[in-house]
């Protein structure tokens, strides 16, 4: 895994080697084992490399033998060992075992087509120099960020948004309308980032460059089949057989490499599944990792713990503190490049330093499995609201709420009443957000903070409206489950588990994250399978824990599902609080950064530091403010002359 950079510009402009360098520099903890570049008229790639795969010969940027096709690539092409043998039978010679000449072989054969030969998770910037055309492309399932931005006469384009700050005449400005995302969903939606005028490439899609214009396509984007035709002539022992096939296939390739990989071990069902398939086909004891918290609420480390001592791994566990998760959340917010709502990615940025002290450099992880096989109470909790509003006079049938989230004892504390009132407070049924409303509402309450200035930016947008907007045409034949699916694999999963809590992290420390569930394989398959075998009643993930079956013990195989989660607003507040929270929340600095109402935040403040237990709409509106703070600190917009209204130029560098 590696991070990769780079320009186009028109061809008479002059080179930028030292630019290229800046861009590489900034991301080179994304490949701390090498750095390339290459210039050519018009063209600028950068690459700072992670060797994973032919640790002697993928230096890049690397070109086929008459360097008519240049590549800088970040990612893993997991069944490159088969494509190379396809294309060595069409005549085709290889100069090294990587991945990365594989891609180059096969664009020379297909094109931008090539893309649809690959089973990986990668990101990548290719020259054609016989077409003068520049192909930046993505993963299916977003694992591998790429952004780019057409700006100072030229396109640049990086593996982080940090690497385009590099370029004289670029500069950090929140863009208010991805703020508005953020506060809503989570995350920004693609091709918005934080930052105006600078792009995120969405997952599943290409941009092609060439004779002055460029164009964005789509090749791939997650599909089900119509609601009338998902539950016939499919059994549910084939679905099994063919499912565990596909996934032990999946983490086999995933398995490949130099050097040994490890797993993440959460001791829920999904890591602890691949786990178990990975340790069948290693030769040697495989090592796991896992997080654990003081705090009984978060803390997994008995089913840890389990797991380890079952399949006999050689297994670390690292104890975070809700003291680290303060003082660390600065260092985090500057890799992710975006506000959080959310402490959960600090965690897993020391969890993969500790990989990395423990010299793994890949990791099988479980990501993917909850939207791809309806694990998450989110999807529970979309059925029993229908449940329930088709009978609103029931007494018995809002008892169900208190089965929804068992680790969240506030919350199954209340009323019958109060939670029948909380659940039903969404819109309609048919409204094609239905499943996802409560958490779009429950987020946007932190949005009551945003400064009036701020809020005037945003003027009459509506993130849920732009949200309903972007959906497919065939999105409402699909089924309810479905519908629900696809929105958390192409929201939440690309824009911030995979991101903020996946590669942001992970490559922070150059750790690679590798996602068996992910495998477009396993997710085309999935679309097909009905959905009461994914959600059977409130049983999630049926299907996968009948493939789990003599693999795990019953204790982890029918556990409940407990979504990963870390300490909130205890990071910020009581007797440890870090020396910047006051700084950042003081009505000086609020005011000076313009984005929140510096009275209001005070109350919040002041509130949580009373003593009294946090909720989690007041923790997540803390967290936001706070990140979002830390985020303008460390991407701070130039001061600029009143006279200066025009870019730097970019020959200079």
């Amino acid at each position: 895994m590696c991070g990769i950079a780079g320009y186009m510009i028109p061809r008479e402009a002059p080179a930028m080697p030292a630019l290229l360098r800046r861009m590489a520099g900034v991301i080179r903890h994304r490949g701390p084992d090498a750095t390339g570049i290459h210039t050519a008229p018009g063209i600028g790639l950068a690459h700072a490399r992670l060797s994973v795969v032919d640790v002697e010969g993928g230096a890049q940027p690397m070109s086929l033998a008459d360097g008519s096709v240049w590549i800088s690539f970040n990612g893993e092409i997991f069944n490159h060992v088969e494509l190379r043998e396809s294309l060595r039978q069409r005549g085709r010679v290889f100069q090294t075992r990587s991945d990365t000449e594989v891609i180059l072989h096969l664009y020379d054969l297909f094109g931008p087509d090539c893309v649809d030969h690959l089973n990986g998770d990668f990101a990548f910037a290719l020259w054609d120099a016989r077409r003068g055309r520049l192909m930046l492309a993505r993963d299916r399932m977003g694992v591998r960020p790429l952004y780019y931005t057409e700006a100072c006469e030229g396109l640049y384009f990086g593996s982080e948004i940090k690497a385009l700050f590099e370029v004289p005449g670029i500069d950090p400005e929140p863009d208010p309308l991805a703020l508005d995302q953020i506060f809503t969903f989570w995350f920004p939606l693609a091709p918005h980032t934080p930052f105006k005028d600078i792009l995120e490439l969405p997952p599943g899609h290409m941009l092609l460059a060439e004779g002055g214009t460029s164009r964005v396509r789509c090749y791939w984007q997650p599909s089900f089949p119509d609601a009338s035709e998902v539950e016939p002539g499919l059994e549910e022992g084939t679905v099994k057989e063919e499912l565990r096939s596909l996934l032990t296939d999946a983490v086999r390739i995933r398995l490949r490499a130099d050097d040994p990989c490890g797993a993440y071990l959460s001791g829920g069902l999904d890591s602890s599944l691949v786990s178990a398939i990975a340790a069948g086909l290693s030769p040697q004891p495989l090592k796991t990792f896992s997080v654990t918290f003081d705090d009984a609420e978060f803390d997994e480390a008995g089913p840890q713990q389990i797991v380890a001592d079952t399949l006999r791994t050689d297994h670390h566990a690292l104890r975070c503190t809700a003291g680290e998760i303060g003082s660390l959340f600065p260092d985090v917010i500057r890799h992710v490049e975006q506000p959080l709502m959310r402490t959960g990615p600090v965690p897993l940025f020391t969890l993969a330093g500790h990989v990395r002290e423990n010299g793994v450099k890949a990791v099988l992880t479980g990501e993917g499995a909850d939207e791809v096989f309806a694990g998450y109470d989110i999807f529970k909790e979309a059925k029993l609201r229908r449940f329930v509003g088709r009978q609103p006079a029931s007494r018995r049938r809002p008892l169900l709420y208190q089965r929804l989230y068992p680790y969240l004892p506030r919350l199954n504390r209340q009323s019958p009443a109060y939670l029948s009132a909380f659940f039903a407070a969404t819109p309609r049924p048919d409204d094609p957000i239905y499943s996802h409303q409560p958490r779009f509402r429950v987020t946007a309450g932190a949005k009551l903070f945003f400064s009036r200035e701020l809020s005037d930016d945003i003027g009459g947008y509506s993130a849920l409206d732009d949200l309903r907007g972007r959906l497919p045409a065939d999105f409402s034949r699909w089924h309810e489950l479905h519908q629900a699916q696809y929105l958390e694999m192409t929201g939440l999963l690309p824009g911030y588990i995979l991101s903020a809590q996946g590669d942001r992290v992970s490559m922070a420390h150059g750790i690679e994250g590798r996602y068996p569930f992910l495998d477009h394989r396993l997710v085309e398959f999935a679309a097909r399978i009905p959905p009461s075998m994914k959600l059977k009643g409130l049983r999630e993930k049926h299907i996968l824990r009948e493939v789990a079956g003599d693999l795990l013990p019953a204790s982890i195989r029918d556990r409940p599902k407990q979504p990963y989660r870390a300490p909130d607003g205890a990071a910020f507040i009581g007797g440890g609080v870090p020396a910047y929270v006051p700084e950042l929340l003081s009505e000086a600095t609020l005011r000076k950064a313009g984005l929140f109402d510096p009275a209001a935040v005070g109350r919040l403040f002041r509130k949580l530091s009373s003593g009294s237990a946090p909720s989690a709409r007041d923790s997540m509106a803390l967290t936001g403010i706070l990140s979002t703070q830390l985020w303008h600190e460390k991407f701070p917009r130039p001061a600029r002359d009143e006279n200066d209204t025009h870019p730097r130029g970019v020959a200079a560098s």
